[in-house]
């Protein structure tokens, strides 16, 4: 339809030609997010201002000097950054400057929402065995093994197509699997459950991500049927002949519809003309280990036959890539093209830190071995040469390490992301990833490295460079289109992909990143390639790079499995970095809400004394107000509790873990200084919800959890994320938490009255007041304290609402 539209205009009437242009995010902005768009010409003016336009009304409401003149890049002779991050207010906005108007964005902490899940789309359609998009089945007769030991059919149908051909992939299936895996830990609030386990409507208890992490684990499964086999991949180039509709199986082959399953054998592989340069098959191995080991911990509470099936796989998977270290590449057959994976300690330091325990010293020698990603910071590489594009390895071990380790593990996040921004800081795009094949994956992959460096270290030094990646998927790059099919769905989108749902049936493949643009010389020396329409972008090619909206062009308009798998877990973390901006974090856990909105968390705390739950309960069921309930495991079994526990969890109200036995995680004075193991910690917390599952309470909702003592450390907070748990405590500087002293302990002590006034004080000598102020009491006290809080409980909700704050729960605060 856009070529279409842009010919018909072309015959008809004849338009100026621009000379400047703006280029924005086509999704939007965070209001707290850095933002900032491009401005481009082909002339050599330069420009000293821009404005920012409300679309409703046409009043400029934000005015700013232009950022310094970046000079030429690509098609353009002078290019100009335009920040207004400093602009935060929600609305639909245009950019003017000099003659060119962007197109309207909106500004929103919505902005991104469901878009993480737009993309499933395109993965459920990518599923080989039942295809839910079809609803039909394809590939059901895979396969015939080659190289390895059997000689049988091996039953392998299943998992994902790689990109618009068929073949599939363990190398690229187990990085989707684990993003997916890892984006439902990190973020488990963002996603829905919409859809049955096979994709089709109706939910089924399970968030829509997961079911899609385990149809990548179950073929997986397939592909590692025993300790001793393993294969790497299904089919090979000979699939290339012609577009056609999966379920439309052919005999390529000479085995009837049987396809050949490449047996892992750690040597060269190739059955035709080409063969690749395998050295052993510990790049495999370790991927398999790592989505089995991330699995176990997901699914050990959901299933835990499962997990118990993961676990075991997860350990041999390992051991197998001990014993035979080295790449284990595809396979090629009659063209060159492979993915020529040169790297493997990077995956052996994921596995290895995703098995956790005496594995970790483990993980600490591979990571050591492949510091920094070699493609970062440089020109070329070849294809797929250092994959997966970033080492989540790094940043797994660190959250799981402390003191020199760990700060030696954020200092090669550094060091990779400083050999980018050289590149990056000498023009107006931030542009420092090289246009070889897949550079949206490579761009998308090292957002998310930015990510996990700026989480990791508190430092926001490079998020201009981080948030520039992303806005350059979404619009803000040469062409102006944004690299994802139908996202935004009114924004200028790939229409014409390489694939042939579009091209032969125009079935839309909602949330496929397309490849991304190349340079030049790659595109002109690329076999078979030739556009099939008028090249609406050819104003903006040049002779740095090309990126065409063209089924013919498989180099730059192809969408990957893969590439959108890894979007997934970055586009979840916008979304829930946008829903929580203006939190309060401290040492990784949330110690205070949303400073913009009028809202305030009741919670609650309890462990020996809980003899204030009856008034406490009472009073939130006669105001409508919804509380947050942490208990240890000596509190939810204790006998004299557990009919107040129930009523509370049959009100609504949310219900969260405290520690088993109360424990403390560190040191009062050195809070770096940890008093537990991880196997403590684990076993500990892992003790607490099961006493919360005995007592009715789906713990696969629970996500949050207040420390014993209020009182904890990163590391603390890194043990947590594998548990699905994010910490949560009280705001300092209210004063309510304070309710369990009592007169012997002296200065210490805080009257009821002294805690109101000082919560009413924290309101009024603050900008923000109580906005997203999280308020602690005990549900219960020493018997040496006569002056209850919870008694005072009615007057201060009161007091609250008059001052127009609500109430909500804590269960969906997760960063």
């Amino acid at each position: 339809m856009k070529k279409l539209l842009l010919l018909v205009l072309s015959a008809f009437i004849s338009l100026p030609l621009l000379a400047d242009w703006i280029r924005i995010n086509q999704l939007g902005y965070a209001p707290h997010s850095s933002k900032v768009a491009v401005w481009c010409s082909k002339e050599q003016d330069t420009l000293k201002y821009f404005e920012l336009v409300n679309a409703q009304t046409g009043k400029i409401v934000f005015e700013h000097t232009a950022g310094r003149a970046a000079g030429e890049y690509g098609p353009f002779r002078q290019t100009s950054r335009l920040d207004f991050s400093a602009f935060t207010t929600a609305g639909q906005y245009y950019l003017q400057a000099g003659g060119a108007k962007s197109p309207v964005f909106a500004i929103s902490d919505s902005v991104y929402k469901g878009t993480a899940d737009f993309c499933l789309r395109y993965m459920r359609q990518q599923r080989n065995g039942f295809n839910p998009f079809l609803k039909d089945s394809c590939h059901t007769h895979d396969g015939f093994p080659v190289y390895g030991p059997d000689s049988v059919f091996v039953p392998v149908s299943g998992g994902w197509h790689d990109a618009s051909d068929y073949l599939q992939y363990v190398t690229t299936s187990a990085n989707a699997t684990w993003h997916l895996l890892a984006a439902y830990r990190d973020f488990p609030n963002v996603f829905t459950d919409s859809l049955q386990a096979n994709g089709l409507s109706g939910n089924n208890g399970m968030a829509d991500v997961l079911d899609e992490a385990k149809w990548g684990l179950d073929w997986l499964i397939k592909m590692n049927p025993q300790d001793d086999r393993m294969y790497n991949q299904v089919g090979d180039d000979r699939d290339h002949q012609g577009m056609r509709i999966p379920r439309q199986d052919t005999n390529f082959y000479g085995h009837g519809l049987e396809r050949p399953v490449y047996f892992c054998t750690g040597e060269p592989q190739g059955l035709l003309k080409y063969k690749n340069r395998s050295t052993g098959v510990a790049s495999t191995a370790g991927k398999f280990s790592s989505c089995f080991a991330l699995g176990t911990q997901l699914f050990a509470g959901l299933q835990p036959s499962y997990a118990d099936i993961l676990r075991h796989k997860a350990t041999v998977a390992y051991k197998l890539g001990m014993q035979k270290p080295g790449v284990c590449q595809t396979a090629p057959g009659r063209s060159p093209y492979f993915y020529e994976e040169d790297n493997w300690t990077d995956d052996m330091e994921l596995a290895a830190v995703s098995l956790g325990g005496s594995y970790l010293s483990n993980a600490w020698t591979f990571a050591q071995r492949e510091p920094v990603t070699p493609w970062l910071g440089q020109d070329t590489a070849r294809h797929y040469q250092w994959y997966p594009f970033i080492n989540p390895g790094h940043a797994e071990l660190a959250r799981l390490s402390t003191g020199a380790q760990r700060d030696t593990l954020i200092r090669y996040y550094k060091e990779g992301i400083e050999r980018v921004w050289r590149k990056a800081s000498q023009n107006a795009f931030y542009r420092g990833i090289p246009f070889i094949w897949c550079s949206n994956n490579l761009t998308v992959a090292f957002a998310i490295q930015c990510y996990w460096y700026r989480q990791l270290s508190g430092d926001s030094t490079y998020i201009q460079l981080e948030q520039a990646c992303f806005d350059w998927i979404f619009g803000c790059n040469p062409w102006g289109t944004a690299m994802v099919y139908g996202l935004p769905q009114r924004g200028d989108t790939p229409t014409d992909p390489h694939s042939s749902f579009t091209h032969l049936k125009q079935y839309p493949i909602d949330g496929g990143l397309v490849d991304g643009p190349v340079y030049t010389n790659i595109f002109k020396n690329l076999i078979g390639i030739q556009l099939q329409d008028a090249d609406e972008y050819a104003d903006f090619q040049s002779d740095l790079a090309v990126y065409h909206d063209d089924y013919g062009d498989y180099s730059t308009n192809e969408p990957t499995m893969d590439g959108t798998a890894v979007l997934i877990y970055l586009l979840a973390a916008k979304e829930n970095a946008a829903r929580q901006q203006g939190y309060t974090v401290t040492q990784h856990g949330i110690t205070r809400m949303d400073s913009t909105r009028k809202e305030i968390a009741l919670v609650f705390t309890g462990d020996e004394f809980g003899e204030g739950l009856t008034h406490i309960t009472h009073v939130l069921q006669q105001e409508q107000v919804k509380g947050s309930f942490f208990f240890t495991g000596n509190f939810y079994s204790n006998t004299h509790f557990k009919a107040h526990i129930k009523q509370l969890y049959a009100n609504g109200h949310y219900l969260g873990p405290h520690s088993d036995k109360h424990l403390l995680y560190c040191d009062w004075q050195k809070r770096d200084s940890l008093l537990v193991s991880q196997q403590q910690f684990s076993t500990d917390m892992k003790a607490n919800l099961s006493k919360m599952q005995q007592l009715g309470i789906d713990t696969a909702k629970v996500h949050t959890y207040i420390p014993p003592y209020e009182w904890w450390n990163d590391t603390i907070a890194a043990w947590s994320q594998p548990l699905g748990l994010q910490i949560v405590c009280f705001t300092p500087g209210t004063g309510s938490n304070a309710d369990y002293t009592y007169p012997e302990m002296g200065a210490s002590y805080k009257s009821s009255e002294a805690i109101i006034k000082s919560v009413k004080a924290f309101g009024k000598n603050r900008t923000g007041k109580l906005n997203g102020v999280i308020l602690l009491m005990h549900a219960g006290t020493d018997a040496r304290r006569k002056d209850k809080l919870y008694l005072h409980l009615a007057a201060l909700i009161k007091y609250l609402k008059q001052q127009g704050y609500h109430f909500r729960k804590v269960d969906e605060l997760v960063i």
